[in-house]
């Protein structure tokens, strides 16, 4: 019988529970995740009907996230119509919300459940790489369904590694993290570097979970073509998979607001690396281009995307 799998790892991120947690600032904090268990059970028409109605409302308020969002889509998209874009932003929000109602599943229930609920495609296109004794890191864009495909692929024994913004609210940073890492995998605060994440890629097997539309500023990016704009694009992708000796396979994840099914597509391997890094980036942006343009409502539209521009140093959403 095989020995367990050791996922401790010295440089990892191991938030854990702290008696203040309980403090009555929290109070709300709790009382949220009381309500999102309970939605949880939900039957899934029961969700929509409630997510259509929050999402109407959503899109009246004048919120810096929907300042964002409608910036995002009007760069992106300026050949579409205000009416376009605005039904684009009111799907995405019954996504989001219909997303959350479910999110404490992947606590509450087991990994057969997840297993049931879960839609996997092409799953081909990494178990051929690994079978042949190679590395794999995952190109994974921002759609609100992000975290399950990290959460499902440990629960089969494949593990990932990922580079992770510690959240601000200490108690959903918590709950979130042994949420991500329940059946195993490794979570590494940006502050720790990236050797940690690429060893664990390279040495010991892990599967790499690498978010290609994060805006990192100038320092960290190139400027190429995104829709219809320029977007400063992370330019190491290239580089890590060298050092990692891994393949890299893009893999977009939907939540299906008709079925209340998670969906995972594994697509082909990319020709990592060019050697340019402007070319790696620009293949990073078009495989997102050419998903989000079939789903644009699993989109995270509301994160601050093309907050560094090319030509200016004002941000685009502070107009």
């Amino acid at each position: 019988m095989p020995s367990p799998r050791n996922d401790f790892d010295e440089h990892a991120y191991y938030p854990q529970f702290q008696w203040h947690f309980l403090h009555p600032r929290y109070w709300g904090t709790w009382l949220a995740v009381f309500f999102a268990c309970l939605a949880s059970f939900f039957p899934n028409r029961l969700k929509r009907a409630i997510a259509r109605g929050l999402a109407t409302l959503a899109v009246r308020v004048k919120s810096k996230a929907n300042n964002r969002a409608r910036v995002n889509l009007a760069m992106c998209f300026p050949d579409k119509s205000i009416t376009e874009r605005e039904q684009i932003l009111l799907d995405m929000y019954v996504t989001s919300i219909m997303f959350l109602m479910g999110f404490a599943s992947m606590s509450l229930r087991n990994k057969q459940w997840l297993e049931k609920n879960t839609f996997i495609k092409d799953f081909e296109n990494v178990e051929q790489i690994l079978n042949q004794g190679e590395n794999v890191i995952l190109l994974v864009p921002h759609t609100w369904a992000i975290d399950i495909p990290a959460i499902l692929l440990a629960s089969r024994g494949l593990p990932v590694c990922a580079m992770a913004k510690k959240q601000k609210n200490p108690v959903s940073d918590w709950l979130m993290h042994k949420q991500r890492v329940q059946y195993g995998g490794r979570v590494y605060d940006r502050s720790v570097g990236i050797k940690p994440f690429l060893k664990s890629i390279r040495k010991d097997g892990y599967l790499g979970y690498y978010l290609p539309d994060e805006d990192l500023g100038k320092k960290h990016s190139v400027f190429v073509d995104f829709f219809a704009t320029q977007k400063a694009t992370i330019a190491s992708l290239g580089r890590l998979a060298t050092l990692s000796k891994a393949k890299v396979v893009p893999l977009f994840t939907i939540f299906n607001t008709e079925t209340g099914r998670y969906e995972l597509d594994f697509y082909p391997a990319l020709p990592f690396p060019t050697g340019d890094d402007r070319q790696d980036a620009r293949m990073m942006n078009q495989c997102i281009e050419a998903y989000v343009t079939q789903r644009p409502e699993q989109y995270m539209w509301i994160l601050r995307l093309l907050k560094t521009r090319p030509d200016s140093d004002e941000n685009p959403y502070s107009k």
